[in-house]
């Protein structure tokens, strides 16, 4: 098993205290978003019919469907409060599994029936996950819930972490836990819009190409509703 924890210049912008308070400004976790047309540029707000929640059907519309029964999931977003600067920890799931293998994610899922909600299912899939107790985060908000074209409802939880923390991965699930610079993510040049051919259609997601890291789907769009509520549009 392997840690990884990858570090570069020109990170530390921000510090846990901007952070927390940049979310407790941002709109109220949850709030609605449009589509947004496949050919605008990766910045481009949300472009047409309100109504929809923030998800994988933001870049392709026909997969919203407000009918469906949605499974209630959830994540930690990790913010580790390194000494160069703040980064986000990620998981990369192993090859063999049946769902998502090889994919880069965020510690999480479904919210079982002895969860007291969402960031309590947050907090046990990562101690599940990657080994990291709940003593070790602080829980400072959540980010908007995110759908899935698979059906699941998520429920991003934005947690500090302060070093040093005990890092223990499930070998079954999870391949690797490893670190990028929280900054890196706030740059708009290092957003794609990529798009991949599924079961004889186009379809369109969020992409953070990070060294030999694809970080795409749900993961990478919530990773964009991070940068909006850091980079207001007031600050450009």
């Amino acid at each position: 098993m392997e840690q990884r924890n990858i570090l570069s210049a020109g990170q530390g912008r921000l510090t846990r205290e901007d952070l927390a308070r940049r979310l407790a400004a941002a709109a109220p976790a949850g709030r609605r978003s449009a589509p947004v047309p496949p050919d605008a540029p990766p910045d481009a707000p949300p472009d047409g019919p309100p109504g929809a929640p923030r998800g994988d059907h933001d870049l392709n519309p026909d997969l919203y469907r407000p009918q469906d029964e949605l499974i209630a999931a959830a994540v930690l977003v990790p913010v580790v409060a390194r000494r160069g600067g703040l980064t986000l920890l990620f998981t990369r799931r192993t090859d063999h599994l049946d769902v998502h293998a090889g994919q880069i994610s965020f510690p999480g899922g479904r919210l079982e029936p002895t969860d007291d909600g969402p960031v309590a299912a947050a907090l046990r899939e990562t101690e599940e996950e990657v080994g990291l107790p709940p003593r070790h985060v602080e829980v400072i908000g959540r980010l908007d819930t995110y759908v899935t074209r698979t059906g699941f409802e998520i429920t991003p939880v934005m947690g500090i972490v302060t070093p040093p923390f005990p890092v223990a991965p499930d070998s079954f699930e999870v391949a690797e836990v490893f670190e990028v610079p929280l900054d890196f993510f706030l740059k708009p040049d290092n957003r794609r819009r990529d798009s991949r051919t599924y079961e004889g259609r186009v379809r369109h997601f969020y992409a953070f190409p990070y060294q030999d890291y694809y970080i795409w789907g749900a993961t990478a769009g919530i990773l964009v509703n991070l940068s909006e509520v850091l980079v207001p549009d007031s600050e450009g």
